[in-house]
This record gives structure tokens, C-alpha cells and sequence, in this order.
């Protein structure tokens, strides 16, 4: 299992699951204490094994190694994409700090990460700039001037100032409300040939979800979904026309707590 993490090897991972239900994943494979999940997050670019890992039903996504380091905090050190997938699970704590008090964006500004930290901004997670003047451990602003990493310092300033604004132009730099437009195109998709069903009294399926996300669309959105649901197993809506409609959408809901958990 170590090797089929270590290659990114997700068939291999999902054989070993599939084969072993009682598999534990928490287990510390060396001396360090690290779990398979840390070794994918310390490995980098090994994001295809992580939600893999994550969906595992014993998985304890916060636990620590020997230094008291989560796979969270070893993700800031390595991968933007390891750390894509770790944001979208609301039970990572992105601020737990290791032994020695440093924190993972701490660790983040240390290894000049500015893309780890630009998607952590974007996804809306709630992100600790530590103590002023505690620089060795929690001040991630005072480290990066320390450290002279002018563009690091720049944008967690600018997040500190306007936090909402700075999200804002990351999530449009990073191609954020395009991902967002796909997955609720999907959805509508999804809904209109009936794989999914609605059912008002959920609230945590994605066809729920969709259906209060539909209640709070603009006029000419909701009639471009009327579209689709009259037209979905007769015709198929011209792509521009539904890339532009729901690009539109995520720009509208851009500050909805529904994008943002």
C-alpha cells in the first residue's frame, strides 16, 4: 500500500481497499509516525490517492506524526493540488499548529508557497495569520518580511486588509467560478434527465442543494434552466450559450455561503 501511494497509484490503492474493508489507514508505517496520508501529502503531487484516502470510513484526516504534524500541515510544504483536495474536506483543520507551535501557514510562507496559500485564500477556509511578533512559529506576515518574500508578504497583507476582495480576484485568477460553473452545470444536467432526485425535506444531497441554489437564481437563469429541462431528451443546448449562462451564475452567487461551506 506504502508503494502504490508513494506512485500515485490509484487503482492499486483501491484494489488494496477493496480487498481489505478493514484496512487501517491511521496506522504510522515508519518511524516518523506518518500515516499513508501523510506520505501522499509529503510526497506531492500524489492528489489522484487523497480523496481516496479521505472517503475512507476509519480515516482520522487531523491525525498527527511524531512531530505532531498533520498531513494538512506536510500538504503546505509540498502540493498546491494535495492541498486542493484537503480544503474541500471541512473536517481538515487547516490551522492545527505541530509540537514546536508553527502552524501550517507558517510553514507555507517558510517554504515559499505562495500558490499552496493562493488556493487556501480561494477556497474560503478559515486561515490564522498567527501572533505578531511570534515570527519563528505563528506570524506568517512578520516571517515572510523577515524571510524577504516580498510576494508572499504582499498577498497575505492584502488578505488581511480585504479578505472578500482578495478571494474574489484569486478565485477569478485560478480559474475557481469556471470549476464552479462545471460542477453546477453538472448538476442541472444530472437533475433535468432525472439521475438524481429532489427531495425538499434533504438538505444535504447535491440534487437538495441544487434545488436551493435554483430558488435563488436570477429571472434569465432560471428560464435557461427551463430550457434545458423541456429541451434535455430532444435537443442539446448550443455550449457557449450554457458556458456563458453559468459562468454568469457563479459570478452572481460569488459571495452565497453556498460556494463557500
Amino acid at each position: 500500500m506504502w508503494a502504490a501511494v508513494n506512485d500515485g497509484d490509484a487503482k492499486k490503492v483501491i484494489e488494496v481497499l477493496r480487498q481489505d474493508p478493514g484496512f487501517d489507514v491511521n496506522m504510522a508505517q515508519n518511524v516518523h509516525g506518518w500515516t499513508l496520508l501523510h506520505h501522499a501529502c509529503r510526497v506531492g503531487e500524489r492528489s489522484a490517492v487523497i480523496p481516496l484516502l479521505l472517503a475512507h470510513p476509519g480515516v482520522d484526516v487531523n491525525v498527527k506524526d511524531k512531530d505532531g504534524r498533520t498531513s494538512f500541515y506536510w500538504a503546505c510544504c509540498r502540493s498546491a493540488s494535495c492541498i486542493r483536495e484537503l480544503l474541500k474536506d471541512s473536517r481538515v483543520n487547516v490551522n492545527e499548529p505541530d509540537t514546536h507551535g508553527s502552524t501550517p501557514l507558517w510553514r507555507a510562507v517558510l517554504w515559499s508557497r505562495i500558490d499552496v496559500i493562493k488556493w487556501w485564500i480561494a477556497s474560503g477556509r478559515e486561515m490564522d495569520l498567527g501572533t505578531p511578533g511570534d515570527i519563528d512559529k505563528t506570524d506568517a506576515i512578520g516571517a515572510a518580511k523577515k524571510w524577504r518574500k516580498t510576494d508572499v508578504a504582499t498577498l497575505l497583507e492584502r488578505f488581511k486588509s480585504d479578505a472578500a476582495q482578495t478571494r474574489h480576484v484569486l478565485r477569478v485568477e485560478l480559474g475557481w467560478y469556471d470549476d464552479l460553473a462545471t460542477k453546477v452545470f453538472a448538476l442541472v444536467v444530472f437533475v433535468s434527465d432525472g439521475l438524481l432526485q429532489i427531495k425538499d425535506t434533504t438538505t444535504t444531497t447535491p440534487a437538495a442543494r441544487f434545488f436551493n441554489i435554483t430558488r435563488r437564481l436570477p429571472l434569465e437563469l432560471q428560464m435557461m434552466l427551463c430550457f434545458r429541462q423541456v429541451g434535455s431528451y430532444k435537443e442539446i443546448i448550443p455550449g457557449k450559450g450554457s458556458e456563458v449562462a453559468f459562468k454568469s451564475l457563479a459570478k452572481r452567487l460569488m459571495w452565497s455561503s453556498i460556494f463557500t461551506g
